[in-house]
């Protein structure tokens, strides 16, 4: 292993990390907002909302990333849609997870026994009161493992945008390898990465998990 390449490609290296960590948070918050939307569209119980939120859901989880990606990109300016790989890069993969935390927030909510919610409702608590104090406290502790899980999915299926040219870790990486003509050292450190990130990724979301149910009595 030559690590000096590391030296001298440290600044595409650092570039391609930087772009990946906004990326990924970008379409991380359009994936809770809008997943959010999508369970507040379905539970409206309408026959209409409730077709948008199967169709979305059917079309987003039931097609490739990349499919999705390449349509948008390629397909795009033959309609009209002229953006950016980096604009194609982020609100896709955004719109692609909203459809998995939408029905994580769905299981969340629906995982709370109704018995509770007749119980605060006899008692006089409103709707309000409900949602803060017996639904959400609740649902955080159900919904945080899941929603990690999906979080560092998401932060691996970025490498798929180094398709479209997006600047982000994996494209540097290959620059790295075919400027170097090397294949261990680029994608050693792209492997090594990618392990830290999700890693990070995972202890904050057990911490998180801890806060949400301090609540609860462990034996």
């Amino acid at each position: 292993m030559d690590l000096s390449l590391y030296v001298s490609y440290w600044p595409i290296l650092l570039k391609g990390l930087g772009f990946t960590l906004y990326v990924c948070s970008i379409a991380l918050l359009i994936g809770l907002i809008g997943g959010l939307l999508l369970y507040g569209l379905n539970r409206l119980g309408w026959r209409v909302t409730s077709f948008i939120y199967a169709v979305y859901l059917t079309v987003f989880r039931g097609t490739p990333l990349l499919v999705q990606v390449y349509l948008v990109y390629y397909g795009g300016p033959f309609v009209g849609l002229d953006m950016t790989a980096e604009q194609v890069g982020i609100i896709g993969l955004g719109l692609y997870v909203a459809a998995y935390f939408a029905e994580i927030y769905r299981s969340g909510f629906a995982s709370i026994p109704p018995g509770q919610l007749e119980a605060a409702y006899d008692l006089g608590f409103s709707r309000w009161q409900v949602l803060i104090r017996i639904q959400l406290p609740q649902m955080l502790g159900l919904i945080i493992p899941p929603g990690v899980n999906q979080t560092i999915i998401m932060i691996k299926e970025s490498a798929i945008l180094s398709i479209i040219t997006v600047p982000e870790l994996t494209t540097a990486a290959i620059s790295m390898a075919t400027q170097s003509f090397t294949v261990i050292e680029p994608y050693l450190f792209l492997a090594v990465v990618y392990w830290l990130l999700t890693f990070a990724v995972s202890k904050t979301g057990r911490w998180c998990e801890n806060k949400a149910t301090g609540y609860l009595i462990r034996t």
